[in-house]
């Protein structure tokens, strides 16, 4: 709690940006409860879900597969056919069979999985109700795969080789023909017959050439399977996967803290800019027309250090002290109006009463909604309360001190009967900017002119500026009028200002800001510097 002013002009409308950040990160920090709760929220759903799902007893085996079509810039197409295959009801089978199961394949098959490593490196892991059995289901699993890979391979090696072995026989049955067909043939002196002699010889020797590259191309089938054969092996035997309990409780706790943060940091900045609803000082300055004259920073709590405790007591008299200059200074009678801070405006409103009952007698009028000021027990030394129905029971000549509220469904027309002036004790973050317009609209209307805004709650790192120096000292609208009115002309003050100047003689530079300082004396409320800031009252 601290009294305090700052000092810069406010931005105008025209040059606000589309989003503040500043604003955004101070109104994100202030709904701090709402993030950290649901980031403790992730923390314990974290932990909760490591103790109470752990997961199954798990085994885990690697596999390596050698393929007839390997190339070093294979995209992992090969991989990946094995991986689908594994998960098919014939490879389960095979291992169900192998492990003498009843349990049907398409059941089997949601207990294990594949993961091509490499384009050669295939991992099963295989979950079962003990360690010993998923062992044993992954062992016989990766088995029945490799036999499986390997009984193809053959296949095709066999039908590879019969084929070309089938198309061998047919050379060697045209070689015969082309063999009886030369000894057929006699050595004749006719030219046409010694080229079709040298025709079938061509004929056979190129047949011949044939059969033989046939052949090679037959063993090189049958020999290059046995490799493959070999190539294809378990190289990391089935083994059961350890579980850490407090490891894996860390992991998911630290998922759950992360996912929690990052989710209520959202929902906090997405609650923000809709609400819209200011948080800094120049903010609620601008939207309500009037300067931030005070602070009252939030208790301190019970368990705090004992000088914050002085600190906070020695800020509130300030605070007090600032209040009773005000409402002492004005020729009317000023009234507390709050917004969102029912309970701190009733107890500054007694608080400066029991101070100004020291030069006469006061009254404090309560216009609170609900229980209010009038039924809470007084306390030695504190002025009487009357609600605002009987507010003519208060004593004549006593000084009056209204305490209201300006929260949605306030009765406007009811203010003046609690003061002619005002100050405006506002929580920061609570009203939206429309409201803090139609706040400062209304007391326009009801020519109720505003001595300042008493900030509650702001936020402690705030560093703008809460003071309209180039905007006027009471409401937008309405108490010029009045002014006028106790003047004695129904013009405004510009005109009049303006025929005073015409018959006034010239003044110097110097006389000039000889008055500007003397308005402001006048005008200013006296404050003191802001906490944590580097502007101080002017």
């Amino acid at each position: 709690m601290t009294t305090g002013t700052t000092g810069t002009t406010a931005q105008s409308p025209a040059a606000a940006p589309l989003l503040d950040l500043h604003a955004l990160v101070v109104a994100v920090r202030r709904r701090r409860r709402l993030w950290s709760s649901l980031a403790l929220l992730g923390l314990l759903v974290g932990v909760a879900v490591a103790v109470l799902l752990p997961p199954p007893p798990t085994a885990v085996t690697k596999v390596l597969v050698a393929h007839e079509e390997d190339q070093p810039n294979d995209t992992g197409t090969l991989i990946r056919t094995d991986v689908e295959i594994l998960g098919t009801t014939r490879i389960a089978g095979k291992a169900l069979r192998a492990l003498k199961s009843s349990q049907e394949p398409e059941d089997f098959m949601r207990t294990y999985r594949g993961t091509g490593l490499t384009n050669n490196v295939l991992r099963i892991e295989v979950t079962a109700g003990s360690d010993a059995d998923a062992v044993a289901r992954a062992k016989a699993l990766a088995d029945a795969f490799v036999a499986d890979h390997v009984g193809r391979m053959w296949k095709a090696a066999k039908a590879e080789s019969k084929a070309l072995l089938d198309q061998r026989d047919r050379m060697r049955d045209e070689l015969a023909r082309v063999n009886e067909a030369i000894g057929e043939r006699s050595p004749e002196s006719d030219p046409k017959a010694s080229a079709s002699i040298e025709s079938l010889f061509a004929r056979r020797a190129e047949l011949n050439s044939r059969i033989a590259d046939f052949d090679q191309r037959a063993a090189d089938a049958r020999t290059g399977t046995p490799q493959l054969v070999a190539g294809t092996q378990i190289v990391d035997a089935p083994r059961a996967v350890g579980h850490s309990l407090p490891r894996a409780a860390a992991t998911n706790a630290a998922i759950g803290l992360v996912l929690g943060l990052a989710l209520g940091l959202a929902l906090a900045a997405v609650g923000t800019v809709v609400a819209d609803r200011p948080v800094l000082r120049r903010e609620i300055a601008a939207h309500l027309g009037a300067s931030v004259v005070a602070e009252l920073r939030h208790p301190p709590r019970r368990w705090a250090v004992p000088w914050r405790g002085r600190r906070a007591r020695a800020a509130r008299e300030r605070l007090t002290a600032t209040l009773v200059r005000a409402v002492r200074g004005s020729p009317e009678p000023v009234s507390l109006l709050e917004l969102g801070c029912a309970r701190a405006a009733g107890l500054l409103a007694v608080d400066v009463a029991r101070a100004l009952a020291a030069e006469g007698p006061v009254a404090v009028v309560d216009g609170l909604p609900g229980p209010g000021l009038a039924h809470r027990r007084p306390r030695p030394g504190d002025p009487p309360v009357v609600t605002g129905e009987h507010a003519a029971d208060a004593p004549q000549q006593a000084r009056r001190l209204g305490v209201g509220s300006v929260a949605p469904g306030t009765a406007w027309t009811d203010l003046r009967y609690l003061g002619d002036r005002t100050l405006l004790v506002v929580r920061a973050g609570h009203g939206s900017a429309a409201w803090l317009h139609t706040v400062a609209r209304h007391l326009a209307d009801q020519q109720i002119p505003v001595l300042g805004v008493v900030l509650v709650e702001p936020d402690p790192r705030d560093r703008t500026d809460g003071t309209l120096w180039d905007g006027r000292h009471t409401a937008p609208r309405g108490p010029d009028e009045r002014l006028a009115r106790q003047n004695g002309t129904g013009q405004p003050r510009t005109e009049r200002t303006a025929r005073r100047n015409e018959t006034d003689p010239p003044r110097t530079e110097r006389t000039e800001r000889t008055e500007r300082t003397e308005h402001t004396e006048r005008t200013a409320l006296p404050a003191a510097r802001v906490p944590n800031s580097d502007q101080g009252a002017r």
